[in-house]
């Protein structure tokens, strides 16, 4: 049996499809074949297919690098609905004994997910490499280049940690990332650009239609006449938690629909209890910041809202494609009001140490206390320990900020062209559009009551939620009980 007739039986069989989407099947391939590969498929499009075919077809363990604990036990949970047991994820929501149990039992795995900061503990690398690693995946490979500097810095070592693990077959997986993060994601991982098969495609969502609204000190006003338009499911992304949650709670009070807020303070088991009861269509609304959706798999989500601008096009277009993911049209709003973008520079102002942090952790050994946010901390703790000279300690920090002010200042542009928003942000990735889509942008005349409700839904009473959720959760928590 060719490559080709392998990696189709597989698909139908272990899947339930008899074709590949664009790009899967020309990366399965070129992996199969010894290549490490550097696959760019649109967000929603299954990256994740590729490198779960190409471990079947490989003897081996396949590790596969995951930037967020929903990410990995959402795959992992698919990966066991689809009958593979013999799929597990290394992480904080283990026990010490279950952890322990599967580093006892490693080559009863075929799959192992795991965050970089995790493979990097020497225990568990210490036990990998006794080990035969046939591939190593890295999901959601931008990462490398949009956390890394900031405070994911073990996204820099993992190409130490492949070297440690003698260099194995290795495949990055992004939906977004322009030529200079290709770049980037090519040097951290040690692939050499002429040997590594990059697999591109279009960051293109042609059933996403994209429309800015201006607003005027009224941009609740513009959100609420938005969702009581638009049909549901939907996603209203922030950049405040707090804000987050004080709309959830007056989208409440203002609407028939049910509403939950979702950030990074949400205790782990009211994440998964609202992950489950949104994947369930028991949630109309999620009110988020970017914590939110990166693990949701869920097909039907009629559109995202962006009540802040995003910092970058890839944050935007990564939050975007969260919805329409069952090919049928949705649709992407974002709210802009002036100055809305100075948000934004507080938060990067936040997430970087300013000159003052840097000439004191470097003149002390120490850092200055009580002065510094979490990120900011680890990136000087990272520069003393890593005895990286103040100079260029000082010039990344420096490059790191007018990359994102770019990033930022594209996407108030975007927020205010009024020409093509399609080709805006395609131009951003270097790239044309292809075919104008019948429901483009807001630029282009776009229909948005084609996106509207057909119907108003009843809010369901009290007792009957709680009780189907009640029935739910014993059965997703039986164990923990």
């Amino acid at each position: 049996m060719t490559n080709e007739e392998k990696i189709k039986h597989i698909l139908l069989h272990q899947y339930g499809y008899t074709d590949f989407r664009e790009g899967q099947e020309e990366a399965i391939l070129a992996a199969l074949n010894g290549k490490d590969t550097l696959v760019m498929l649109p967000t929603g499009t299954g990256k994740s297919i590729c490198y779960q075919i190409t471990g079947y077809c490989l003897d081996g363990i396949v590790l596969i690098i995951s930037p967020l604990l929903s990410l990995m036990q959402d795959q992992v949970d698919q990966m066991k609905r689809m009958g593979e047991k013999r799929v597990t994820a290394l992480n904080s929501l283990m026990s010490s004994e279950e952890r322990k149990w599967v580093m006892s039992n490693l080559t009863d795995y075929k799959f192992i997910f795991l965050s970089p900061e995790m493979l990097q503990q020497k225990y568990i690398l210490a036990k990998l490499k006794t080990v035969k690693i046939s591939m190593l995946a890295i999901d959601e490979a931008h990462c490398i280049s949009q956390w890394g500097m900031d405070f994911r810095l073990e996204y820099l070592g993992l190409g130490l940690v492949r070297e440690e693990l003698n260099n194995p077959l290795t495949m990055a997986l992004t939906a977004t990332a322009t030529e200079v993060v290709r770049e980037e994601i090519l040097a951290s991982l040690f692939l050499e650009e002429d040997k590594t098969i990059q697999v591109l495609y279009s960051v293109d969502r042609p059933n996403v239609a994209l429309t800015t609204v201006s607003c005027f000190h009224d941009k609740d006003e513009q959100l609420l006449n938005q969702i009581k338009k638009l049909a549901k499911p939907g996603i209203i992304y922030f950049s405040s938690k707090k804000k987050a949650d004080q709309i959830a709670l007056w989208l409440k009070e203002e609407t028939n629909y049910s509403v939950e807020s979702y950030h990074s303070d949400i205790m782990n088991e009211d994440k998964i209890k609202i992950q489950q009861q949104f994947i369930q269509d028991e949630i109309d609304l999620i009110c988020a910041t970017s914590a939110f959706g990166m693990g949701i798999n869920k097909e039907n989500i009629r559109f995202v809202i962006h009540y802040h601008m995003p910092a970058s096009v890839e944050s935007y277009l990564q939050e975007v494609g969260r919805c329409g993911r069952d090919g049928q049209q949705s649709i992407a709003v974002l709210l802009f009001e002036a100055g809305d973008q100075f948000l934004q520079k507080r938060l990067q102002e936040q997430s970087l140490p300013n000159n003052a942090m840097l000439e004191y952790a470097y003149r002390h050994k120490k850092i200055p206390e009580g002065s510094c946010s979490e990120t900011q901390l680890l990136l000087l703790e990272n520069y003393l320990s890593s005895g990286t000279p103040i100079a260029q300690a000082r010039s990344q920090i420096l490059s790191r900020e007018r990359q994102k002010d770019r990033q930022l200042e594209y996407m108030v542009n975007y927020s205010q062209t009024t020409d093509c928003k399609r080709s805006f942000l395609l131009h951003y990735f270097n790239e044309k559009i292809r075919k104008k889509p019948l429901f483009c942008c807001s630029s282009c005349g776009l229909n948005q009551e084609f996106y509207d409700k057909v119907k108003e839904k009843e809010k369901p009473t009290h007792s009957s939620t709680s009780q189907s959720w009640k029935e739910k959760i014993g059965k997703l928590f039986l164990l923990l009980e």
